[in-house]
């Protein structure tokens, strides 16, 4: 947390002069309604081709973090050459590296030491996604008084020194009526001024292939005047189930502790967990360290949940309230099976139940009440799963620890929100 703070709290001379800036703009703003651009009502973008596949798109991106652009390329088998890329997060080097084909000289480290005049004229497409913490819903909301949300400027002015035929601008969709839509009019006024035709609309993942609920602002931004209406949703053909791997290390499965948090009825109802989702919760960096987030309950089972013989009566856990399983205390008395002078059975999961009675709610009554064990455990995703569901294939390769990859994920942009957005805009045509 001492970190969060700092980086909230950073004060220096450039992010000062921008707070300064944005006050000034705050004063003067002439209020409007910004109108988010419409849907395409034409052909669906999946049915759409490419115009020029033989040229090659020249791109840039700032905080880059695993690449969800440059995969995005790579699933789309579209030429493309990364002119410069970076991320403050030493560890997203690596992954980054062990992905993409990128020069040393062409990384930077903090996009606020970053020169990019040397790339005006030399890159077709500049797209990041600044730190979104200090617009998010769940963040402290502090906009340009967090140091974080000052490096939007960072990114308009890369746009500036380098002048790329579009850019794509991505954060969390509170941006929008932040500060009572100030915020964003301002952003959305610089890029105008920076000679762009802008176009915004917020966009959900569930709406283009995977099954997660992530909502994110778009913004496009044309240096030419451009018509252009964003793709339109498709029907989700997958639930998060299709995305899970078959074999799973111990590691993954949760402790009592876990458990406890993940299957109680007030984080459930609070969306803070989810067990067995068809479409999966948003997905956040720390999510597999607090507790919330998706989860699996994965049967101990030869047969699978896909199999036509599993048992269609054993009952799903995010069904049972918490409150239903016993103590550990308990659980050791009813399965002591009696004392020296009274012997009693203590099996569970009965092919055939006892006599059910009005006093089984004691949850004491050894021998005589019901009890049953789920035949599974419940577990976290892999890192493996958490890339699938970001929109990443298996070809992307994993190099750093488990909990980098957690982050990295939790961090990065849906790849197949982006396909959708580089088909529809034909990207081809800005290519060389």
């Amino acid at each position: 947390m001492a970190t969060v703070k700092k980086d909230i709290e950073e004060v220096s001379d450039k992010i000062t002069k921008v707070r300064h800036i944005v006050k000034k703009r705050a004063e003067k703003l002439e209020e409007k309604k910004l109108q988010e651009t419409p849907l395409s009502e034409g052909k669906s973008w999946k049915e759409l081709e490419f115009s020029h596949p033989e040229r090659t798109i020249r791109i840039g991106t700032l905080f880059s973090g695993i690449g969800a652009i440059e995969h995005a390329f790579q699933r789309l088998g579209l030429k493309h050459k990364i002119a410069f890329a970076g991320d403050i997060e030493p560890k997203c080097k690596l992954s980054y590296f062990a992905n993409y084909e990128i020069s040393e000289e062409d990384w930077f480290y903090d996009v606020r030491d970053f020169d990019a005049k040397k790339y005006k004229g030399k890159v077709d497409f500049v797209i990041g996604g600044a730190p979104c913490q200090a617009f998010s819903m769940v963040g402290h909301r502090l906009g340009f008084e967090d140091a974080r949300g000052t490096l939007f400027y960072e990114f308009a002015r890369v746009v500036k020194e380098t002048s790329p035929k579009l850019f794509l601008f991505e954060n969390v969709r509170g941006l929008l009526n932040h500060d009572k839509g100030r915020t964003w009019q301002i952003m959305h006024d610089i890029f105008e001024e920076l000679g762009y035709d802008v176009k915004f609309r917020v966009l959900n993942s569930c709406n283009y292939g995977i099954p997660q609920h992530r909502e994110r602002v778009y913004c496009l931004g044309f240096r030419k005047p451009t018509k252009f209406e964003y793709p339109a949703p498709i029907e989700l053909e997958y639930k998060m189930y299709d995305f899970l791997e078959d074999y799973i290390d111990t590691k993954y499965f949760l402790k009592e502790k876990g458990i406890k948090f993940v299957t109680s009825h007030k984080n459930r109802d609070k969306s803070y967990t989810q067990i067995n989702g068809d479409i999966q919760l948003c997905q956040k960096r720390n999510q597999q360290f607090n507790w919330h987030g998706d989860f699996v309950y994965h049967p101990d089972s030869e047969l699978t949940p896909t199999d036509e013989a599993f048992d269609e009566f054993i009952f799903d856990v995010k069904d049972v309230e918490e409150k239903y399983y016993l103590s550990e205390k308990v659980a050791k008395y009813v399965l002591a099976g009696g004392t020296k002078n009274f012997k009693t059975s203590t099996e569970t999961d009965l092919d055939v139940a006892r006599p059910l009675l009005q006093s089984m709610h004691k949850m004491h009554r050894a021998g005589v009440d019901n009890y049953v064990t789920h035949k599974g455990r419940i577990r976290k995703l892999t890192p493996r799963e958490c890339l699938r569901l970001m929109g990443f294939k298996d070809s992307f390769k994993i190099v750093v620890s488990d909990t980098a990859i957690y982050q990295q994920a939790g961090n990065s942009i849906v790849v197949d929100v982006l396909i959708a957005l580089l088909k529809q805009l034909d990207i081809t045509k800005y290519g060389i």
